[in-house]
């Protein structure tokens, strides 16, 4: 079992940059595959972020692509997510997720893949 943290959200305007970290508690940090996802109010969880056990290969949705940057350092038992030019769309909780992964390439963009969920840090964007 793993427990997740989130923190890094708050305010910021347009165009400007945030960096969110996950940190994990447990020995085996190296064993999950990790994500990020958001959740707007009245709207539907949705994925930003997924990076593979050992750190690569990641992937994005089209929303995110370019502007943000899911990377981890199993070492401090941490996940980051880059957030740059962000935009008001971009308000939202952050939630990280873990899954445990056997495959040391895999990566998971499923709300319904991962098994471990943080409490959620407040991202907004201000025009």
């Amino acid at each position: 079992q793993v427990q997740l943290v989130e923190s890094g959200g708050g305010l910021v305007q347009a165009g400007g940059s945030l960096r969110l970290s996950c940190a994990a508690s447990g020995r085996i940090f190296s064993s999950y595959a990790m994500g990020w996802f958001r959740q707007a109010p009245g709207k539907e969880r949705e994925f930003v972020a997924a990076i593979s056990r050992r750190g690569a290969p990641t992937y994005y949705p089209d929303s995110v692509k370019g502007r943000f940057t899911i990377s981890r350092d199993n070492a401090e038992n941490t996940v980051y997510l880059q957030m740059n030019s962000l935009k008001p769309e971009d308000t939202a909780v952050y939630y990280c997720a873990a899954v445990v992964s056997y495959n040391r390439d895999s990566y998971y963009t499923r709300a319904q893949e991962y098994k471990y969920w943080g409490q959620g840090t407040q991202v907004t964007v201000s025009s």
